[in-house]
């Protein structure tokens, strides 16, 4: 069963946090965030160098924090609880850097959420796509791939996490969203840019500026096994049209 939530004025969208603490503190401080009525994370909040300081500011929330789970998200219960086989370094470090309380809460994320927003009416928030979590939806996704994958849903606008690209897009009939990466977008911008955006009653796609080197630092002094590949995409990301290409030629990616 899809959670379901609202009428609500404000809704504030912060995808992929990918534990990227510097960041989400950034975001979080926004006046437009702060006085949104509902924080909607759609998926992979802690695959990334602080995991518990994340999991701890966004339960702080309390009840604005509505969280849609990401392929991360299940990557990280699965290893820790499910019997997942790690694929290198980093899947085993990751869920150790979990207390269980984490884990739990991660677990109980939903696959897909509706919120009532002003302006926009029901909005369904989902990870990849409202059929697979690792779909990869970009600006340039067919139509026809599109229909597909919306297939039965009712709500006309989607909001879409997964490809860290941000886009307002129609397509298929529909409204296709992707608010940005928070922690570990692909873009354009100058280095230490975070990506979000705010619902109601239209949609608006926001950026928020925040001190890069505090998040590469703590990328080397938490002993993340990939520290510096994401060190390497803080300050030199791939570019929109190069993500795009790759996507689209994928379809589908853990």
């Amino acid at each position: 069963m899809t959670p379901r939530y609202g009428p609500v004025r404000r809704v504030a969208v912060l995808a992929d946090v990918h534990g990227n603490v510097p960041a989400l503190r950034a975001v979080l401080a926004e006046p437009d965030v702060r006085s949104a009525d509902l924080l909607v994370f759609p998926g992979d909040v802690t695959w990334g160098p602080e995991p518990q300081r994340t999991v701890d500011l966004i339960r702080e929330l309390g009840d604005r924090a509505v969280c849609v789970r990401g392929n991360a998200d299940r990557a990280v219960y699965e290893l820790a609880r499910r019997g997942r086989e790690p694929s290198g370094d980093r899947d085993v470090w990751l869920p150790q850097q979990h207390s269980a309380e984490a884990i739990d809460f991660l677990e109980s994320f939903p696959f897909t959420v509706v919120v009532a927003v002003e302006g926009l009416g029901d909005v369904l928030f989902c990870h990849g796509s409202p059929r697979k979590d690792t779909e990869l939806v970009t600006p340039e996704t067919p139509e026809a791939r599109y229909a597909e994958l919306s297939a039965g849903v009712p709500e006309k606008v989607i909001v879409t996490g997964h490809t860290h690209i941000q886009f307002d897009r129609a397509v298929a009939d529909r409204r296709s969203v992707n608010s940005g990466s928070v922690g570990l977008p692909y873009h354009l911008g100058e280095p230490g840019t975070a990506y979000w955006a705010l619902l109601g009653p239209d949609v608006a796609l926001r950026s928020t500026r925040y001190d890069v080197q505090e998040a590469v630092r703590a990328c080397a002094d938490t002993g993340d096994p990939r520290g510096d590949v994401i060190t390497r995409y803080l300050l030199t990301p791939p570019t929109p049209a190069e993500v795009t290409a790759h996507a689209e030629g994928l379809v589908f990616s853990d």
